[in-house]
């Protein structure tokens, strides 16, 4: 039985790990804690004598295809780019709530409705602890998930507070001290393709915290980006423009640099290559395939969000909270939501191709 040693050595050694926790998450909610993320966000042992080899974090990694066949049977996987049951182009009702959003606000909307009819105890969401730093937290009231709202660019390391916060609660593991604590068993997270896939690995060896995770929602992924001080000197002068003039930034088929002049400043993303994770480069899932719902602003107007409901739990969230908190485009021809689906399939299949060609340079 392959363990953790094997996942250094056949994931992180590679430069494969995508640092989405989903082996420290598990190994810490089980109560092993012979795993730790490290300041960089790498998994790496924290006391080595606890790990009881049972080889779980070798399977839960979605670099791993151990398991790969179980998990996309569990979600009804298909090709070229995962399960398809609906396709919208929506955004969030409140004007503020777009204002801020990082497109249309929808994922805002949907768990703000989640949240008001008591579906969820609470959302694994990013908040903003700098101007280009976020981190994991738990919203679990209406102005938490507000605040979480609007795009980030940088890195977050995933998953790594949900084995400590987010844990589930079942009978065999009542003593799991954060559920008991938090209360918490009803759980939305957002997170993207790697994340998402870490989750749905867990539910497919039902194991913990995966019983406390009830609605996946899945962001579109060009890739994590690391923000440092000489990749934003780069930029500016790539763009020609001041951080000090930026009010937001969104990403389509390019980064988009809004300014508080009102002014739009587009870069290609093949230009970023520079601050792309290293990881991403391997990664082929641009639009979250595993998910509940997955959402992204491209083939989406401004102020608009495209959205891929993937499961029957998805459409039915969805379908709720356009009732209350969402409104969504009219569209009777579906001309724009089938042009929207054709360009995220292109981003899918040339996401896949650039994947598989630095693999197989790597190889």
């Amino acid at each position: 039985m392959k363990t953790f040693q094997n996942l250094i050595d056949e994931v992180q050694k590679p430069g494969y790990c995508h640092h989405c926790g989903g082996c420290v998450t598990f190994c810490t909610s089980v109560n092993y804690a012979a795993l730790v993320q490290n300041e960089q966000g790498l998994p790496q042992y924290s006391d080595h004598s606890k790990c009881i080899e049972c080889g779980l974090c070798y399977a839960i990694c979605p670099e791993i295809d151990e398991i790969e066949e179980d998990t996309q049977e569990l979600v009804s996987w298909s090709q070229p780019m995962g399960r398809v049951l609906e396709t919208h182009i929506a955004r969030a009702k409140e004007p503020k709530i777009v204002e801020k959003a990082t497109d249309g606000g929808v994922v805002t909307g949907i768990l703000l409705q989640l949240l008001d009819r008591g579906h969820i105890d609470g959302a694994i969401v990013t908040r903003q602890t700098g101007p280009f730093m976020r981190e994991p937290s738990l919203a679990t009231t209406p102005e938490e998930i507000k605040e979480a709202a609007g795009f980030y660019f940088d890195s977050s390391h995933g998953m790594k507070h949900l084995g400590k916060d987010y844990s589930t609660y079942s009978p065999s593991v009542q003593e799991f001290r954060p559920m008991v604590q938090k209360g918490l068993r009803r759980v939305a997270m957002v997170g993207t393709p790697c994340q998402i896939k870490a989750v749905r690995r867990m539910e497919a060896l039902s194991v913990v915290p995966s019983d406390s995770i009830k609605f996946t929602l899945g962001l579109f992924c060009s890739g994590n980006f690391m923000f440092g001080e000489e990749e934003r000197k780069k930029i500016e002068k790539i763009a020609n423009f001041s951080w000090d003039e930026m009010k937001k930034v969104n990403v389509k088929d390019k980064l988009m640099i809004h300014l508080k002049s009102g002014k739009i400043i587009e870069v290609s993303l093949n230009e970023l290559d520079f601050m792309k994770r290293y990881a991403c480069q391997f990664c082929s899932d641009y639009s979250a395939e595993f998910a509940d719902v997955s959402f992204g602003g491209i083939g989406a107007d401004e102020g608009w969000t495209t959205v891929i409901t993937r499961t029957p739990a998805g459409r039915q969230i969805f379908a709720d909270a356009r009732k209350n908190t969402l409104e969504v485009q009219d569209d009777p021809s579906h001309e724009k939501t089938s042009a929207a689906l054709k360009r995220i399939i292109q981003k899918t299949e040339e996401k896949q191709a650039r994947a598989k060609m630095n693999r197989d340079n790597m190889s």
